[in-house]
């Protein structure tokens, strides 16, 4: 693998191949796992960083991206995924470019906000219908579950970071909510990493373009999916979602939801470091837990106050 970006005269091979000219090479910002590039308005070249993790999770890419598409989801089609190491010394992916940016760099609100939610909640909904038994999937993909909040939150009080009354609510809070569905719910295809950042809207209207970045798929319970979205705009992405999955009816999917937040959330509230050049909102140590403050504060709807 390679820490910097492949060298000008590799990038130019690779556009080559593609009947892209040079001047149509260039390099996108940002990415934790990947080098990105434009290869001319089409295609979108991506090059693991160093590291057998990022390359995994490349590799991982190359056998979800087909099925998320054959499953009707909408996500940009792999041109190519070359791992010859003839042109670049990496493995890299070439994938049909959508010229959209992402949720994260939009200012969007009220109805076009809302469709890209509910659009997105209809695209997961496609994805979660994708079983183990389902025709075509390969081995090799990782499975996730629910963790141990319990473990955690004893933890938290034993070094300190919590007094024991607020360690014994918590406690019974996930107790109560764990309750509300089964030890061993059914795994399904995750996207793994659904947020703003991997969401491409069209700005004028709010249509969703695509999911991209699919390195943190895996086997897990669907509520997982839903960790990473502010609970605010998972209130509406469940709209879309339960159109295209009538099996969710009542309120056990929020219960999943919410028990990710409260677990996540306090663990990184005592592991997490501040990332102040991070675009994700879960960055700051604190913001998931103050998320889900905010959202109880602000009288959520009737299937999440009941959980509280």
């Amino acid at each position: 693998m390679i820490d910097e970006p492949p060298p000008q005269a590799a990038l130019v091979a690779v556009a080559a191949r593609y009947g892209v000219p040079p001047h149509e090479v260039a390099q996108v910002p940002g990415g934790v796992a990947n080098h990105s590039f434009r290869l001319g308005p089409h295609l979108f070249l991506r090059v693991p960083r160093r590291g057998e993790e990022f390359l995994a999770d490349l590799r991982k890419e190359a056998m979800v991206i087909p099925l998320a598409r054959q499953a009707g989801v909408r996500t940009p089609a792999i041109v190519d995924f070359d791992e010859s190491r003839t042109l670049v010394d990496s493995p890299y992916m070439v994938l049909e470019r959508v010229p959209a940016p992402d949720l994260a760099q939009l200012d969007l609100r009220g109805d076009a906000r809302a469709k890209a939610l509910r659009e997105l909640g209809r695209e997961l909904a496609l994805l979660h219908r994708i079983r183990r038994d389902s025709a075509g999937v390969p081995d090799g993909l990782p499975e996730d579950d629910l963790g141990d909040p319990f473990g955690e939150v004893d933890r938290m009080a034993r070094d300190g970071y919590l007094d024991r009354g607020t360690a014994d609510w918590l406690t019974d809070w996930f107790g109560r909510l764990g309750r509300r569905f089964p030890t061993e719910p059914e795994k399904v295809l995750l996207h793994g990493d659904v947020a703003p950042q991997n969401m491409l809207v069209d700005p004028a209207d709010g249509t969703l373009r695509g999911v991209v970045d699919w390195g943190d798929a895996c086997w897990a319970e669907p509520g997982m999916e839903f960790a990473k979205l502010s609970l605010f705009d998972v209130v509406t992405v469940l709209e879309g979602y339960r159109e295209q999955s009538a099996s969710w009816t009542d309120d056990g999917l929020e219960a999943r939801i919410l028990w990710y937040h409260l677990s996540w959330g306090l663990a990184s509230a005592v592991r997490g470091r501040p990332q102040p050049d991070a675009r994700h909102w879960t960055a700051p140590p604190v913001s998931r837990l103050l998320n889900v403050l905010r959202f109880f504060a602000a009288s959520p709807p009737p299937r999440w106050a009941a959980l509280s």
